[in-house]
C-alpha cells in the first residue's frame, strides 16, 4: 500500500532529527515537496494523499545524502538567492544569504552608471552560479554583465541560470584565471573570492567542506591571496568613478583594506551581514 504524505512527511522529519540535522523540519519538507511534486497546501488539505513508491525511494536516497552531510539545497540541485532560484552544480559555490548583501551595496553605483551612462557593465569575478551578477541584471535594466571563472563547469551553469531566468542576452562568460583573459573596461567589478585560510577549511561544516568546491573556499595561506590579484589588475578594468565591490571573511576588513590601499585604491563603503560582522567592502581607484 503506498504511503500517504503525511506519513512520508513525518518519516523525513524524524529520520533527519534523529540524526541530529539542524533544520530537520524544514529540510524534510524540502527534500518530499521537491521528489514527491507536493505543496506545503498538500500537506495540510491533502495529508492522506497517496505517494507513489519511485518517489518514496527518491526521499529515501535524498535523506541518506543529507545524513551523510550534503546541504539540502545541493541534494535538491538549486538554491534561491535575491527571488531568483539558481542551479548547482560540483563546481560552484553554494550562493548563501550573507553574499546578497554585496548585491544591495552595489546596486545603487549599478543604478548610477545607468543614469550617467545609459548602461551598466558589469564584470563578475568568479562568478560561479552567476548569482551576483545575475541579481544585479534582474533588478537593474540596462546592464550587462560578463562572469569570469576558471571552471568550466562553473561557466556552464551560470550560462543555464541565465537562460532560464530570460537574461541570456544580457550576460555572457569568460573562462579566465582572474583578470588573465578578460579585455575592456566595466563600470562596476563585483566578487565573492575564496578568502578561507587554507589551514581553516578543515574546520568548517561539513555541508561546506565536503561538498563545496575547495577552490571556491581557499584563499591561500592567510586568505587574502585573492584579494592581491584584483587590487593588482582591477584598476585596468575599471571605468573612471567606476565601483569594486568584494565580499571579505568577519575578520579581514583590516588586512584586506590595507592591500586595496597598498594597491592605489580607496575605501568608498562597508556593510555588515545579518550576523552584524563585517562582510563587504567597497573600493574606488584613488585619482
Amino acid at each position: 500500500m503506498a504511503p500517504a504524505l503525511a506519513a512520508v512527511l513525518g518519516h523525513a522529519r524524524e529520520t533527519l532529527a534523529r540524526a541530529g540535522v539542524a533544520d530537520a523540519g524544514l529540510d524534510a519538507r524540502l527534500i518530499v515537496e521537491h521528489f514527491c511534486g507536493t505543496t506545503r497546501t498538500d500537506a495540510i488539505a491533502r495529508p492522506d494523499m497517496a505517494i507513489g513508491a519511485a518517489a518514496a525511494a527518491l526521499v529515501e536516497a535524498a535523506l541518506r545524502r543529507r545524513i551523510a552531510g550534503e546541504s539540502v539545497h545541493r541534494i535538491l540541485g538549486h538554491r534561491d538567492f535575491y527571488g531568483l532560484r539558481l542551479g548547482l552544480s560540483a563546481e560552484t559555490l553554494e550562493p548563501r544569504p550573507d553574499t546578497e548583501i554585496l548585491v544591495d551595496a552595489m546596486l545603487p553605483f549599478v543604478r548610477s552608471a545607468v543614469t550617467s551612462h545609459g548602461n551598466c557593465r558589469i564584470l563578475d569575478l568568479g562568478t560561479g552560479t552567476g548569482a551576483i551578477a545575475l541579481a544585479l541584471l534582474a533588478t537593474v535594466e540596462k546592464t550587462t554583465a560578463i562572469g569570469v571563472d576558471i571552471a568550466r563547469d562553473a561557466l556552464a551553469t551560470a550560462g543555464r541560470n541565465a537562460g532560464g531566468l530570460g537574461l541570456g542576452d544580457r550576460f555572457s562568460t569568460l573562462r579566465s584565471d582572474w583578470f588573465s583573459n578578460v579585455n575592456g573596461r566595466f563600470h562596476a567589478i563585483v566578487s565573492n573570492p575564496p578568502y578561507i585560510r587554507q589551514a581553516d577549511i578543515a574546520t568548517l561544516q561539513p555541508e561546506v567542506r565536503d561538498h563545496d568546491p575547495p577552490a571556491a573556499l581557499s584563499g591561500g595561506k592567510d586568505g587574502l591571496d585573492a584579494y592581491r590579484r584584483i587590487a593588482q589588475h582591477a584598476g585596468r578594468h575599471l571605468e573612471r568613478q567606476g565601483i569594486l565591490g568584494v565580499e571579505i571573511g568577519h575578520d579581514q576588513k583590516e588586512a584586506a583594506t590595507r592591500i586595496f590601499q597598498s594597491g592605489g585604491w580607496r575605501l568608498a563603503g562597508e556593510r555588515k551581514d545579518l550576523g552584524g560582522q563585517d562582510r563587504v567592502l567597497l573600493f574606488e581607484a584613488r585619482p
